[in-house]
């Protein structure tokens, strides 16, 4: 079954409206059991690293159950990147395309930007993001493999899934 535009792109909005409503066990829900979640980090030559088993990423979680650790963690304020109060995002989506579609699957390729407000500062993070789309067997869409590229990588502190 082939995922249409329209399809992709209100998926992406409600996947965006989860991180900012904090509605964190309805985000999990758009994530494959074996999703493959990479933010690669760039060197020192300016290239993004390629090997998440050997080079350094921002993030790396190889299946749903690093998400799903991650989210414990943010509920139950056992992290190191949220604590009280919690960051209010708000995330913006643009430039959908799909880059190609197979019968399983289906490639989106679209650009962001998060707005973060915590401790009366603003914080800005943008990039863009790479996922391949399927369907389970319960005609749900869900993330397969998502990779975040963060364009503004110089930050002051410690990134999360939500500001991206």
């Amino acid at each position: 079954m082939t995922i249409q535009y329209d399809e992709v792109r209100n998926f992406l909005y409600a996947e965006a409206r989860c991180l900012d409503d904090k509605q964190w066990d309805e985000w999990l829900t758009y994530y494959h059991p074996e999703v493959d979640y990479w933010m690669p980090s760039w060197d020192d030559d300016g290239e993004l690293v390629t090997d998440p088993q050997r080079e350094v990423s921002l993030m790396y979680y190889p299946h749903k159950g690093g998400l799903e650790d991650r989210i414990f963690r943010i509920k139950t304020e056992r992290s190191s990147a949220s604590s009280l109060p919690e960051a209010r995002t708000s995330h913006m989506i643009n430039n959908i395309e799909i880059m190609n579609s197979s019968g399983d699957s289906t490639e989106v390729r679209y650009n962001w930007c998060t707005n973060s407000y915590r401790y009366q500062t603003v914080d800005t993070y943008f990039g863009t993001t790479s996922i391949t789309l399927v369907t389970n067997e319960d005609g749900q869409i869900q993330i397969k493999r998502k990779k975040i590229i963060l364009v503004n990588d110089y930050i002051h502190h410690v990134i999360d899934v939500y500001h991206v």
